[in-house]
């Protein structure tokens, strides 16, 4: 308790020390002091948070009591203490990062005015985590929203980033107020405006009660974590944002609207009813399909990581949804493995997703460029971004040994569980919604693909490419340190998976440790059947034994006696395999296939054509033109203009396409449809004001009739 509340005012103390010195130090300076103390700053939250979430101890301070308001109070439990620890994680990395990036904005916009809004989005992140009443909340919540919508619009001269920006504070404002009518809902029938009050007070709620407050709740703070239908900010924003700003928003901020979700559906008026719960797997799913889809075909980095965030954020949404129908069915077990899937895909996507935000930034203003059509054979210039980024593409592909994989392995295994669930057709809308998801897996897989080999393989095509150079070392070090934390998240489940059940105790959902970590190192440990452990055994489950303090390294779901095994896996013996097989692999080609034998260069040769062109190369529209194809009725692709011009007699013509003119299926089904209406609307409005004195008359005479004829 005294450490915690050390660390609570060490953090405060360095972010006002930090605001001082962006006043008063040269701006030439300012990069550097901000990721200094920033960066300690970040240290600090993330110490707070791991304590907290490690020990069980929860930190409670209150401050001062406002008349008919209440007490304003701090509050960390280990599920905030989760978000903490990632939050400041992503500050801690784009803190670092912003030392040499930031550079590149000197005598251009106000290095000053930017690292103040980063102390103060770093304080609203950190107290809209702490809080513990509604009106602190609140307010920390609004100012996040209102710094983030400044960040965005840093670089404010750019007529797109005026509108993205704000078009997110927009939406940010109308998902606050949905947040807000929710929480003092919940405070009417608490009386109270302690969180602390409201639990224990949902029992007398009826069940038009509770869809309004989860109706409110879910798309309120869905807002701000990017869901269907409102995940049209997102795309718009992060092309705007300053590269460790969208790290930021990717890591952190998307987060937040997850933080308001769970909080009030899990903790302050847990979901009773299997509809709510059916709701958010379906956005869920949905939001996963659509942002990977326009993810896949998006030719701009910063745009496509930025779709697929969303599909990052549904996926997440997906699993919450699952453990809430589980939960509801009484299936508390598999509900917390959904739970855990959930929050560990969360954890998970905040790393790899701030990796490949500061690698975008890198490779911005490295290759000064963005565009994947115009780049290409940076991993000859720039090696360590591209081993960097290429982990971060693996992990958020779902592939071992890397993080990624377990947390969406575990999700499409708590979907397949719906067999055990009662209801028909709920079991049918999770066969569809899995179904979604494997092929969202797919997907991701192609995307990324395409953007790694797009930017990094292959001959580059443009002249910036050519004159790119690898990034410092402030720059490279946070996304390595990221890339490391992917395959430590992935290798050591059996580590993780306690830790995050432990968060959910608190709320009757707890007990994946046990369904998902059988205790193989340490057989004397009861739970197991002797002869289920032996069987394990002869297979090798002990290996680690005496080196390894854990229960394992396998994450295994046991059933019953006809089906002892429902899901295994261990990405553990997954990196031992594959290092074995690579080395295998080199030894062969290189001392029996290579033996004897010397490489010799000669000219390339294509078609006929002495020297291959860049132009001549594979681009990203066309890896993912058969995409756009088969997707035609949701993608809609507009018809993209074509010049042609022959580049060797005989031969090929080469063919460039300019920019197409892109229709999402959002604004073509949803918002411009009701742009277009209150447009109707306001021009009708519009005839009304004709400024004719009799026409005014006319509609107070019909007014009047209109109040006698009620009355």
């Amino acid at each position: 308790m005294i450490l915690s509340g050390a660390l609570l005012i060490l953090f405060f103390a360095l972010c006002f020390t930090g605001i001082a010195l962006a006043v008063v130090l040269p701006q030439r300076h300012g990069s550097f002091a901000l990721a200094v103390v920033a960066s300690l700053a970040a240290a600090a939250i993330t110490g707070l948070g791991g304590i907290v979430l490690l020990s069980g101890n929860s930190f409670q301070c209150p401050l001062w009591t406002i008349p008919e308001l209440g007490t304003l109070s701090l509050s960390i439990d280990r599920l905030s203490a989760l978000f903490l620890v990632s939050a400041g994680a992503v500050f801690l990395a784009a803190s670092v990062f912003s030392n040499a990036y930031m550079q590149r904005y000197v005598g251009h916009y106000s290095l000053r005015s930017f690292s103040i809004l980063y102390y103060a989005l770093l304080l609203s992140v950190t107290l809209v985590l702490i809080t513990g009443d509604v009106l602190a909340f609140l307010i920390a919540w609004e100012a996040m929203a209102i710094l983030s919508y400044l960040l965005v619009n840093y670089e404010h001269e750019r007529e797109k980033n005026i509108y993205a920006g704000w078009l997110m504070l927009a939406l940010s404002e109308m998902g606050t107020m949905a947040a807000a009518f929710s929480l003092l809902l919940l405070a009417n029938h608490a009386h109270s405006m302690s969180f602390a009050g409201f639990r224990g007070a949902f029992h007398d709620f009826g069940p038009g009660m509770r869809w309004a407050i989860f109706l409110l709740s879910f798309f309120g703070f869905g807002v701000k974590a990017g869901l269907v239908p409102f995940s049209v900010w997102l795309p718009r924003a992060h092309p705007a944002a300053t590269a460790n700003i969208s790290a930021v928003l990717s890591g952190v901020i998307l987060n937040l609207g997850l933080y308001g979700i769970v909080r009030v559906n899990l903790d302050f008026l847990p979901i009773s009813l299997p509809g709510p719960g059916l709701v958010v797997l379906i956005v869920g799913s949905v939001s996963a399909l659509i942002g990977i889809l326009y993810a896949t075909v998006e030719n701009d980095l910063k745009t496509m990581l930025a779709h697929s965030s969303i599909e990052n954020m549904g996926l997440i949404t997906a699993a919450l949804g699952a453990g809430f129908v589980f939960a509801v069915d009484g299936h508390t077990v598999i509900a917390s493995i959904a739970f855990v899937a959930a929050l560990y895909q969360m954890t998970n996507h905040s790393l790899y997703k701030s990796l490949l935000f500061l690698g975008a930034g890198t490779v911005d203003m490295r290759a000064g460029q963005r565009n994947m059509d115009k780049l290409g054979g940076l991993m000859k210039f720039m090696p360590w971004t591209a081993l960097f980024l290429l982990v971060g593409a693996l992990a958020i592909s779902a592939l071992p040994p890397f993080n990624g994989f377990v947390s969406e392995w575990l999700i499409l295994q708590s979907l397949l569980r719906s067999v055990e669930l009662n209801s028909i057709a709920i079991g049918t809308v999770f066969a569809f919604c899995a179904a979604a998801l494997a092929l969202t897996a797919g997907l991701v897989i192609t995307c990324f693909t395409k953007a790694f080999s797009m930017i990094f393989l292959g001959l580059p095509r443009s002249p910036q490419v050519e004159e790119a150079s690898e990034a410092t070392p402030s720059m490279t070090v946070p996304m390595g340190v990221l890339a490391v934390l992917c395959l430590v998240l992935g290798v050591a489940p059996t580590w993780v998976i306690p830790v995050l059940d432990g968060a959910l105790a608190p709320y009757a959902v707890s007990g994946a440790t046990q369904a998902l970590v059988p205790p193989f190192l340490n057989p004397a440990t009861p739970g197991l059947p002797p002869d289920f452990v032996h069987d394990f055994h002869d297979l090798g489950a002990q290996i680690g034994a005496g080196i390894v303090p854990a229960s394992g390294l396998v994450v295994l779901h046991r059933g019953g006696a006809r089906n002892p095994v429902v899901f295994a896996m261990s990405t553990a013996y997954m990196l031992v395999v594959l290092v074995l097989l690579l080395a295998i692999v080199f030894a062969v080609v290189r001392f029996w296939l290579a033996r004897g034998r010397t490489a010799v260069r000669r000219p390339l040769w294509a078609g006929g054509i002495q020297q291959l062109r860049p132009e001549m190369t594979y681009t990203a529209t066309g890896y993912s033109s058969p995409v756009s194809v088969i997707f035609n009725a949701i993608l809609h692709p507009g018809a993209a203009p074509e010049t042609r011009e022959v580049i060797y007699e005989h031969f090929r013509t080469e063919i460039r396409r300019g920019d197409r003119e892109e229709s999402h299926i959002l604004d073509r089904l949803i918002f411009t449809p009701l742009a277009q209406g209150a447009m109707a609307i306001g021009n009708l409005c519009a005839k009304m004001h004709n400024g004719k004195l009799n026409t005014y008359v006319t509609y107070v005479l019909i007014v009047l009739l209109a109040v006698l004829l009620i009355r």
